[in-house]
């Protein structure tokens, strides 16, 4: 064998020829699955998609680099789904550009997130993690809930997303100010409006507790409230394999051992 790379290694044309032969199984065996996504990727016709005001959540998740120390992929192993809830699918990720599955966790998984925790605790979280969870490493947000978010360019957004597949209607880029002003003040007409575009099924309420105005801090909790919740597909896909339902709830400890690695 040493003398075979020895020769291999003095030919060029055949030290070239060998590197492109190796690169073209491994481009083969990642491109080839690419011919059968649609097989492979769930049916959802329930999905829909972020709210003006939820998108610009996760445009500030992705500025302060949250998928740096959280991930958002629960894998198929028993002990995850336990913990966090039904795996992850492909599906659920589909609107989502670009992925924020992630791998390390120096906080906790955050794929089922959403409904976990009222408003008032993710404002208190983000605010000063410490003042929940005492052994939180996670740093300080509390200057978002001081910072108007800026709307006007959120149907820019919209228009981005649309053309990479996200289905946003005309209607909805158009409006996308106003839906993000409208989620986060429920008493207002413009609430209504968003309700019509996304559906009943919508959040509308003032998630940072001040309905006078939309901040950073709205933004941010409504994205992290909807986090699992875009689809019914991962729920529906346990009972119909009959698995075993994960825990609901996650005891006191384990919660604020979880909460206390960074979360």
């Amino acid at each position: 064998m040493p003398s075979f790379h020895r020769k291999l290694e003095r030919s060029a044309i055949g030290f070239v020829l060998a590197i492109v032969g190796v690169s073209a199984i491994g481009g083969f065996v990642e491109i080839a699955p690419l011919f059968t996504i649609h097989e492979t990727v769930e049916k959802a016709p329930d999905m829909r998609v972020y709210t003006p005001l939820e998108l610009a959540g996760r445009n500030i998740y992705l500025r302060e680099g949250c998928y740096a120390c959280h991930s958002q992929m629960i894998r198929t192993l028993r002990d995850e789904v336990e913990r966090y809830g039904p795996y992850s699918l492909a599906v659920e990720s589909q609107y989502d550009h670009p992925m924020l599955w992630g791998s390390k966790r120096t906080g906790p998984d955050l794929a089922r997130l959403g409904g976990k925790y009222s408003d008032a605790w993710q404002t208190a979280h983000l605010r000063n993690p410490r003042d929940v969870v005492p052994e939180s490493v996670m740093p300080k947000y509390g200057w978002l809930e001081r910072t108007t978010l800026r709307t006007d360019d959120l149907g820019d957004h919209l228009l981005a997303m649309s053309r990479v597949g996200v289905p946003y209607t005309q209607a909805m880029i158009d409006n996308a100010p106003a839906d993000a002003y409208g989620q986060a003040t429920p008493d207002t007409t413009f609430a209504t409006d968003v309700s019509e575009r996304y559906g009943e099924a919508t959040n509308i309420r003032a998630f940072d507790g001040d309905p006078s105005r939309v901040t950073e801090m709205d933004a941010l909790v409504a994205y992290l409230q909807i986090l699992g919740k875009l689809t019914d597909a991962a729920t529906a896909k346990t009972e119909a394999t009959g698995a075993e339902a994960p825990k609901a709830e996650a005891t006191k400890a384990e919660t604020g051992a979880t909460q206390a690695t960074g979360g």
